[in-house]
């Protein structure tokens, strides 16, 4: 299983961005799917999760800010960004659980790569 994430790059304070995650390879369902991120000099934070039917959660940090969704007929996730701060400076990575095989007794936690966001002025 692979996933792709892009949708990074520069903005300004104020700015929006939405990054994509694209799930591929032997995939029969997906359950949670999350983004995380890390800035420089600082740990891996959870930022946001979605599960299968479309229930959210998001750090204290983002809410009211940024969006996850999800096509599952299109085994993505989204992170739509707005009001974007200096503080949200970070490589943004993407992870989900995958059930690889129907017969599969439990899901794999696959990440992505990760794509930089940039706020500065």
């Amino acid at each position: 299983v692979q996933l792709q994430a892009s949708g990074g790059g520069l903005v300004q304070p104020g700015g929006s961005l939405r990054l994509s995650c694209a799930a591929s390879g032997s995939i029969f369902q997906i359950d949670r799917m999350r983004w995380y991120r890390q800035a420089p000099g600082k740990e891996r934070e959870l930022v946001a999760t979605i599960t299968s039917g479309g229930n959210t959660n998001y750090a204290d940090s983002v809410k009211g800010r940024f969006i996850i969704s999800r096509d599952n007929t299109k085994n993505t996730v989204y992170l739509r960004m707005d009001s974007l701060k200096p503080e949200d400076t970070a490589v943004y990575s993407c992870n989900a659980d995958v059930l690889q095989q129907p017969w599969f007794d439990r899901h794999l936690a696959f990440w992505g790569q990760g794509t930089l966001v940039t706020v500065s002025s």
